[in-house]
């Protein structure tokens, strides 16, 4: 019997980051774990772009099946190097909201994984206008991220999908020590 999408809505909704209502959910209803809201997102994908590490472990170990920008998130380096070797096209992978593998690495400070990405061709500012990396780092507070970053060329002035700067994300969550660092870039915003 099929699902009903209202619920699978929610479920993917609580993905970004309610722990307690995935594992309510996913316990009533198992095939929740592999299914798709209406805006072409996974609960995995969820997790993963807004950096919901239990969320994205509990998934899966419930058996959601793994992609590169979860791994990427996870800082899975083993994982993203055996993707990466059986298809190097992976670098330029896109998960949700087509966010870069490479934010999902920079959101939680995964300069391994970054490193091996850029390795195999990724650009530094993919998803400038959107969600580039530079921004994720900055809005999650990845000081070490956004320093690296900022060495291989990323943009400090570039807008995100609300016209916002780095600098900008980094002081509206009160990060205050990457704010410095952006500024010192000649970051704006």
């Amino acid at each position: 019997m099929a699902l009903p999408q209202d619920l699978i809505d929610e479920f993917v909704g609580a993905s970004h980051g309610d722990l307690d209502r995935v594992k309510e959910l996913l316990a009533q209803h198992p095939d929740l774990r592999q299914a798709s809201a209406r805006w072409d997102e996974t609960p995995l994908g969820a997790a993963a772009h807004t950096g919901a590490e239990g969320v994205a472990q509990f998934l899966l170990a419930a058996g959601a099946p793994i992609e590169i920008c979860a791994a990427a998130m996870l800082g899975m380096t083993d994982r993203v190097r055996a993707m990466l070797e059986a298809d190097p096209r992976q670098a330029h992978a896109t998960g949700a909201h087509g966010i870069s593998v490479l934010y999902h690495a920079a959101i939680r400070g995964r300069i391994d994984v970054a490193e091996l990405l850029l390795a195999r061709g990724a650009d530094v500012n993919v998803g400038t206008g959107g969600n580039a990396a530079l921004h994720g780092a900055a809005a999650f507070g990845q000081k070490a991220m956004v320093e690296w970053l900022l060495a291989r060329g990323g943009h400090a002035n570039s807008p995100d999908y609300n016209h916002r700067t780095p600098l900008r994300l980094a002081l509206d969550n009160g990060h205050h020590e990457v704010a410095e660092i952006l500024r010192r870039h000649g970051g704006t915003g």
